[in-house]
């Protein structure tokens, strides 16, 4: 895992290993460069078409984003369904709105349906409202979910107070589609029907140049071994590296914290989150938290821009703990990590095609536990069928943030400015 600190998720799920050889030079139909929900779930959707498949990771599975987030799945993307058909017109935009009603329902489906070995709650997501402001935010969300059918309801003061266990809210949005799961057992789960279905998998190997030659694309790896494939699926998002020129630049990678308390005593079990929701809060720099399986309180948000050094890098995130739960002032931190996570400029994610039989999905804005493994389908689907209308989003051009190398400077000023504003919305 990232240095000294590793996840909640990591105790007791099974690791094994993934070394699946590479020859000096192989073949596939599809190489994807990622083990994490998307190439995984792509993996497994392609290798049952009867695709070769090849998958290699630069670290060992379950060690990017997909096994240290909060596993929080939530549908959807974050603008309203009308803005969506505004923004992207009647029929790419109704095509986004129906993926996006569906990304939980992929996952949820896929655990259930593959009988995997993963804890989960389907007990829904809560948008917690600070503000007057952010509850009208939330209506208006709301009205354009239920008009389309959703399983969504409006939350009062009284109700979120029963629901979340803190007094602290105006009321809030409560998304029934959505839950919980238990991010990294997922993400090994996905690893190991992928390998069933025939998927090679290597992890702690990457890809150190890919270049199209001869009508194929040819990766080459740390281990020294040649893959020449038809496609490639980049499965990397917050954590792209230079291997397709540009592509790193569209994004703003932060860094998503998180602290896990000890097993809550059954007090606060009855009175914190009993239905077991996942809770994110509207406050400029965004706080989110959950139950974890085993009765602990899981609350993560944005942290420092570069490495953490100690554990005083986390306190941010337990003063927010006993700010919105006063009773866990004398309950233990167990537990702290760190993540990445891909912002794009624009606030949208972005699916690239950079040249034919290269594609990938970047900035998922945290969303991309749900995202993520939903996509994979639709993106073997067109690699299958060349269909351009089987992608929910179109694809664009690979366009650099302007002065990106200043950007994280500027998003580091940001986020102070904002969570000034936060402290002062109390």
């Amino acid at each position: 895992m990232q240095g000294f600190f590793e996840p909640l998720w990591a105790d007791g799920v099974p690791r094994p290993a993934y070394n699946a050889p590479i020859a000096a030079r192989e073949s596939c139909d599809l190489l994807i460069i990622g083990g994490g929900f998307m190439g995984l779930s792509a993996a497994r959707h392609a290798a049952r078409a009867g695709l070769s498949v090849r998958v290699i990771d630069s670290r060992r599975i379950g060690e990017g984003a997909s096994g240290l987030n909060g596993g929080q799945v939530i549908p959807g993307i974050k603008f309203n369904p009308d803005w969506i058909l505004e923004h992207f017109g009647e029929e790419q935009g109704a095509r986004l709105n129906a993926f996006a009603e569906t990304t939980a329902d992929v996952l949820f489906d896929a655990i259930e349906q593959e009988k995997l070995d993963v804890p989960f709650e389907r007990s829904g997501w809560i948008q917690a409202c600070h503000t007057e402001t952010a509850m009208e935010n939330a209506e208006e969300r709301y009205r354009q979910w239920s008009v389309r059918g959703a399983n969504v309801e409006m939350l009062d003061s009284t109700a979120i107070s029963r629901l979340v266990g803190t007094s602290n809210y105006f009321g809030g949005f409560h998304d029934k589609r959505a839950g919980v799961v238990q991010p990294l057992a997922f993400t090994m789960e996905l690893a190991r029907i992928a390998r069933e279905a025939g998927a090679l998998i290597t992890e702690n190997t990457a890809c150190t140049a890919l270049r199209k030659q001869d009508g194929q694309w040819v990766a080459t790896t740390s281990g020294g071994g040649e893959i020449r494939a038809q496609n490639v699926i980049l499965a990397t998002n917050a954590y792209t590296d230079r291997l397709v020129p540009g592509l790193a630049q569209t994004l703003v990678p932060l860094h998503s914290f998180q602290v896990a308390t000890s097993v809550l005593p059954d007090e606060l079990q009855r009175s914190i989150l009993p239905g077991k929701q996942a809770v994110s809060d509207s406050r400029r720099i965004v706080i989110y938290y959950r139950k974890s399986p085993d009765g602990r309180l899981v609350l993560g948000g944005r942290g420092r821009m570069s490495l953490p050094q100690s554990e005083a890098d986390w306190a941010h995130l337990e003063h927010g703990l006993t700010r919105i739960f006063p009773a866990l002032g004398n309950i233990a931190i167990e537990k702290r990590w760190f993540g990445r996570v891909a912002m794009t400029a624009d606030g949208l994610p972005h699916i690239h095609e950079p040249e034919k039989g290269l594609l990938t999905l970047v900035g998922c804005q945290g969303r991309g536990v749900a995202m993520m493994t939903a996509m994979a389908r639709n993106f073997v689907d067109y690699i299958l069928t060349g269909d351009g209308k089987q992608l929910p989003f179109p694809i664009s051009p690979i366009r650099p943030i302007p002065f990106h190398a200043f950007r994280q400077i500027g998003v580091a000023a940001t986020i102070a400015w904002y969570r000034m504003l936060d402290a002062v919305e109390r």
